[in-house]
């Protein structure tokens, strides 16, 4: 247990979707000495900004939430990049957080970690029973990786490496890039330009069958403020919902709340992915009281309204 008030809390990626939200529930729960490095300032895959970040911070604890990250898409264009990338800040983040003596480091793994078959809901236990899914399998190995350096510190040196993996996450600020987004901003976005232009269809990848859980991101924020906070385990514990929904029911939901009542048109030469994703959240609620608060439908009403708020700066 730690109280995170007093602490030097160092957020990678505090900028980014994910790490703005925790950087807010940090600061409602009192934390004022927050440190949140700018990419323009320090690159982690260069060793002398990770030892600079670690003399500037002096940080009591990290929070890595920074990290190359995308869509199928993305991924399938860039599965060097995403490996290579991901493995080497994450492996020196932690490198020289164990060297720099710090409290605690919670890293924020990827629900693309777990194999492609898999029973559902995915346990923790299951994570090495296979390897990922093959469209975003490098970037959830770096991610696996991070785990196991985790714990591998543990075992050496007793260092305090916590590992979170959160289910894919949706919520206001995140990215609507078409490029590299993930399927909820993705689809968001092309239902609201359908209807501005009035179009009769929209495309959608792959055929619709595949599942997924979605968590909104301030619940992850909770989340994961809760695990820095309460959490000092040696095991990777899921954070999400629970709810499973396929994507093609997905869609049909974000065309309710968007108000497009055209056609799907589904693209089956694009791929699925991985065919299931729901986790399984008892050890989140044994281990630091967690449960998500927020309905999903509500979730995406807000992430809706928050695009259309921000439409005209997004547009690329």
């Amino acid at each position: 247990m730690i109280r995170l008030g007093d602490k030097r809390i160092t957020v990678t990626g505090g900028a980014g979707f994910l790490g703005t939200h925790v950087v807010r529930v940090l600061q409602e729960q009192g934390c004022s000495k927050i440190f949140v490095p700018r990419r323009k300032d320090y690159d982690f895959t260069h060793e002398n900004d990770v030892a600079r970040l670690y003399r500037d911070a002096t940080p009591d604890v990290v929070i890595h939430l920074a990290g190359v990250v995308g869509g199928i898409g993305a991924n399938g264009e860039n599965p060097g990049r995403f490996l290579y990338e991901n493995l080497v800040m994450g492996a020196m983040l932690m490198e020289y957080g164990r060297r720099a003596g710090i409290e605690k480091f919670l890293a924020a793994g990827t629900i693309c970690a777990y194999p492609k078959f898999v029973p559902v809901p995915i346990r923790e236990a299951d994570l090495w029973n296979g390897y990922p899914e093959e469209t975003n399998a490098p970037y959830g190995l770096a991610k696996r990786m991070l785990l196991a350096q985790g714990q591998a510190y543990r075992e050496q040196y007793g260092f305090n490496a916590v590992h979170i993996i959160p289910a894919n996450l949706y919520g206001p600020g995140d990215n609507f890039n078409p490029a590299s987004s993930h399927v909820i901003p993705a689809t968001i976005r092309k239902c609201i330009e359908a209807v501005e232009r009035d179009d009769a269809e929209i495309v959608c990848w792959g055929d619709g069958t595949p599942t997924r859980e979605f968590l909104y991101v301030e619940d992850c924020a909770r989340a994961l403020v809760s695990a820095a906070e309460s959490y000092d385990g040696r095991d990777p514990v899921n954070v999400g919902t629970g709810l499973e929904i396929s994507i093609k029911e997905l869609v049909e939901l974000i065309a309710e709340v968007t108000g497009f009542g055209g056609r799907v048109v589904w693209d089956r030469s694009k791929p699925n992915g991985q065919p299931r994703r729901s986790v399984d959240t008892r050890r989140a609620l044994e281990a630091f009281g967690f449960q998500a608060a927020m309905n999903f439908r509500d979730g995406l009403r807000r992430t809706v309204e928050w695009y259309k708020s921000h439409q005209g700066s997004l547009r690329d």
